[in-house]
């Protein structure tokens, strides 16, 4: 797999790696880092446990993240996806964060939501 990314191959969405081939896939890192696809145990894609992450990212586990502004980066979709697909998939990410709020967190916890595909100019969604 390693010679087939080289070699220009990309048509994955995740790498997942064990600890034992890190040292091989580190030199993808050009590669695969700008395209936001190189293994990193912080998002959980370089684990002991190679089967289990593949099932639980083949199922749909989405990982999110915040900036200094408390701005949440998240992929709900994918363009070609129709707009069944993308509204359940936004609802699903606001259910989840809803349920992740805080306990001791006080007033309001998400004041805006924006869309955007990528290079796009974003669309303000209502809550």
């Amino acid at each position: 797999m390693v010679k087939k990314i080289t070699d220009g191959w990309s048509d994955f969405d995740v790498a997942i790696a064990s600890p034992k081939v890190m040292g091989r896939v580190g030199k993808l890192g050009r590669v695969l880092g700008p395209q936001g696809k190189m293994p990193s145990p912080k998002n959980g894609t370089v684990t002991p446990n190679v089967e289990n992450a593949v099932k639980e990212f083949a199922a749909g586990k989405v990982e999110f993240r915040n900036d200094a502004g408390g701005n949440l980066h998240v992929v709900v979709g994918k363009v070609g996806f129709d707009e069944d697909k993308l509204i359940g998939n936004i609802e699903a990410l606001l259910d989840h964060i809803k349920k992740a709020k805080p306990k001791t967190v006080k007033g309001t916890y998400m004041k805006k939501i924006f869309l955007c595909a990528t290079m796009s100019p974003s669309v303000n969604v209502s809550i």
